[in-house]
């Protein structure tokens, strides 16, 4: 009985040190992304890594170099802030530029954000969402590498694509390479949405893609740079550092709010089909503890749910503040997957005042000129999906060439 227990001890620490040997081999493993070289494998025992993370990958590219990075308060390794790491690893760290919500991510959606510079490291922090939203070449003077590292939702009309844009267009006309560190996507396996219209391009939406993509912020960079969409055609010296451990299946929880109107998991799933309503007279709740999990307007029905917009942080100025808001209580639903349209047909049927239901803007979000004519028209959420579909088609050929996960 004896040496029947010390041969299950022996075999149980054979499989525990060679599980713990795991994270040694896949480290080993070529991750760097350049050109169209892809390698990713997938070890389903460990949690998703993101690129920040593979310091081997980048580390030695910044040797010696005078870096500008790119971030906010979402480029934390642990509770670490990239930045802080590089400086602690004596890298010569110039300056950092800041997108949309600013680098510590506390500006209103829209909020023009001025230069400043980070009271901690002293570091000068160039706004891109200020006077201009891409970097100058006075901006990148003395920069001889950028660092970008920001968790994306997966969203088209996020505007982080939109700075991921300008920061490849700019370093690839001043001719500096650029690293971008991947991170995943929530909504990584959905793609939904009318394909954007080139007549409607602007910060918000600037490529020819649909509303929810399915591709990592890695990813896009690679088809940004391999569809040749930044200005001329010119193409940025682009290396992704991928995620380890990650794959399409991969459920992920956000560990930062990404801005400050989403503030948890169901915001980030809620959004995509929510901010349709963001040039509409429809409230999704910013102004009050649950943005893009509400939806309401003082012109719907009344009902016993209701909710109030008062000034609050990311929301200094939110739509019918001070009145009384009925609508949906969407804090606890089982979010759908894609693009769920029958919450704006309800809205819109039941509006008061249909006339001014649609803001000028509503094409920018929607991406199309023709989703508001469909919903005017009563078009059942079937029939409007459908609609989308030759252009997902011909999407989905396109993404094909950059994807870097199973």
């Amino acid at each position: 009985m004896k040496k029947v227990e010390n041969l299950f001890i022996i075999i149980t620490f054979f499989v525990l040190t060679q599980c713990k040997s795991l994270p040694k081999k896949h480290a080993e493993t070529k991750e760097e992304i350049k050109g169209g070289e892809i390698s990713t494998p997938l070890d389903t025992s460990l949690k998703p890594l993101p690129g920040v993370y593979q310091f081997d990958k980048y580390f030695p590219l910044l040797v010696g170099k005078r870096v500008g990075v790119v971030a906010n308060q979402t480029s934390l390794i642990d509770s670490i802030h990239l930045v802080d790491r590089l400086l602690e690893e004596h890298f010569m760290v110039m300056k950092v530029f800041a997108p949309e919500h600013g680098f510590r991510g506390d500006h209103d959606a829209g909020e023009k954000v001025e230069n400043t510079r980070d009271p901690q490291t002293n570091l000068p922090i160039i706004s891109l969402y200020g006077k201009h939203k891409k970097p100058t070449s006075e901006d990148l003077k003395n920069i001889d590498i950028l660092v970008f590292d920001i968790q994306d939702v997966g969203v088209r009309f996020y505007t982080y694509l939109s700075t991921l844009h300008y920061v490849m267009e700019a370093a690839a006309e001043n001719n500096i390479p650029v690293i971008v560190l991947d991170r995943p996507n929530p909504h990584i396996d959905e793609i939904d949405g009318p394909v954007m219209e080139p007549e409607y391009f602007s910060f918000v939406g600037m490529h020819p893609v649909p509303i929810l993509y399915g591709m990592t912020i890695g990813e896009y960079a690679r088809m940004i740079n391999g569809e040749k969409w930044l200005k001329n055609g010119v193409q940025a010296d682009l290396t992704v550092v991928p995620i380890k451990n990650y794959s399409r299946k991969t459920k992920y929880i956000l560990p930062v709010k990404p801005s400050p109107n989403l503030p948890n998991a169901q915001a980030v799933a809620l959004y995509p089909s929510l901010c349709l309503f963001e040039p509409t007279d429809i409230s999704v709740g910013r102004g009050t503890p649950w943005p893009f999990q509400v939806f309401g307007a003082p012109n719907l029905p009344p009902s016993e749910f209701y909710f109030i917009p008062k000034p609050n942080e990311g929301a200094k100025n939110p739509k019918h503040k001070g009145e009384k808001c009925y609508g949906k209580d969407l804090r606890n639903i089982n979010p759908p997957q894609g693009i769920y349209l029958d919450w704006i047909l309800w809205a819109y049927q039941n509006h008061k005042d249909k006339e001014h239901f649609f803001y000028k803007s509503f094409e920018r979000i929607a991406g199309t000129g023709q989703l508001r004519k469909q919903i005017q028209e009563g078009m059942p959420a079937g029939e409007i999906k459908k609609s989308w579909q030759p252009g997902l088609d011909k999407f989905k050929e396109i993404r094909k060439k950059y994807l870097i996960y199973k």
